[in-house]
């Protein structure tokens, strides 16, 4: 009788088992619902090659587009463009904050659209940009918005008429480095002399280090609190860094001009001061000392009157609940009218057409 019971447990158990073993075995299917089919499984193509094979020469990219190393990390190649097609190997221009979006190409993701990353914009003549956004400020440059910064390429590239370059049909051209050189380079210092960016810098001789700087921009607002900068590499490194202060050229209430008395004959005031001291604000904090600064005045006439001397002074902000900061500002000392009148931060202020 156990004996019969044992077996009876045994063979239920081994049955058991066996039903589980069978339900638990994948079936595949396909979406008509056969069994046994296999899944499809999709494979890849593989854009990258090695060894690498380059060509002899460098691709020429067109003003704006970056060169840089392709994504197998072999070649030089042109970076691709907003709305360029990109894979592995073709990678969109880093330059400009840009990146494949592959969102498009489900659910192989091999193929995506360079788009640029959110970001902000851009402030330029007191118009704003979006980021990524082309616009063209001036005839003959045409400028893009990256993360809050701008960059500007030409429109036209100007080719050398009547240079040694320039042979007759049927004549042996020369030899391409030593072709029209002297022409090239008088073109190239005749043009860059009348842009503020390549004149000549202050030079200064500090600890073996050659101390340069540019010029400061012009105030980034004409009346208020605004921002000057300029590139200088007088620091403990040695290093070309960028310098930011405050400037306060003129104040922007309704009464300024109230406040400037114009004496009677004249057409001008350089400068005019406030009634009364008072305390500076930027960024909603306040400057801990109360000042009484002199501003740049204004004219009748279409003359506008800018700063002719100045000083550097240190100004520190209380901040409420936030603690406090310093920042260098222009201290204005005295101003001059003139007629060569300029928009704040306007970048081709100084271009002149040859």
């Amino acid at each position: 009788m156990r004996r019969l019971l044992f077996c009876t447990l045994l063979m239920t158990g081994l049955t058991q088992l066996c039903c589980r073993t069978q339900g638990s075995a994948p079936q595949d299917s396909t979406p008509g619902g056969r069994p046994g089919a296999a899944l499809e499984v999709y494979q890849r193509t593989e854009v990258c090659r090695w060894p690498c094979r380059c060509p002899p020469q460098r691709p020429t990219c067109p003003p704006g587009v970056s060169l840089v190393r392709d994504g197998c990390g072999c070649c030089k190649v042109c970076a691709k463009q907003p709305g360029d097609t990109c894979n592995e190997a073709e990678i969109c221009d880093p330059h400009k904050g840009l990146y494949c979006d592959y969102s498009g190409d489900t659910p192989r993701y091999e193929t995506g659209v360079c788009a640029y990353l959110v970001a902000v914009g851009c402030e330029f003549n007191r118009v704003y940009y979006q980021n990524g956004q082309v616009f063209q400020p001036h005839p003959l440059f045409s400028c893009l918005c990256v993360s809050g910064a701008i960059g500007c390429t030409p429109l036209f590239i100007p080719k050398l008429a009547g240079s040694n370059c320039s042979a007759a049909k049927g004549r042996r051209k020369t030899d391409p480095p030593n072709c029209g050189r002297g022409t090239l380079q008088q073109q190239n210092s005749a043009s860059y002399k009348t842009m503020s960016a390549y004149r000549n810098l202050p030079l200064t001789w500090r600890k073996k280090c050659l101390v340069q700087a540019t010029k400061w921009t012009p105030c980034s607002r004409t009346c208020g609190m605004g921002i000057s900068n300029r590139v200088t590499n007088d620091n403990a490194n040695c290093e070309m860094r960028k310098e930011r202060r405050l400037c306060y050229i003129q104040p922007c209430s309704r009464n300024t001009s109230q406040a400037v008395k114009i004496p009677r004959g004249e057409t001008c005031q350089p400068t005019f001061q406030l009634p009364k001291a008072e305390k500076f604000v930027f960024s909603g904090c306040s400057s801990t000392q109360s000042y009484r600064p002199t501003f740049c005045g204004i004219c009748l006439d279409k003359r506008c009157c800018v700063p002719n001397k100045s000083k550097m002074i240190t100004v520190r902000f209380d901040c409420p609940s936030e603690g406090s900061f310093k920042w260098q500002m222009l201290w204005v000392t005295s101003c001059v009218c003139q007629r060569d009148c300029r928009e704040p931060g306007d970048i081709f202020s100084e271009l002149r057409i040859l």
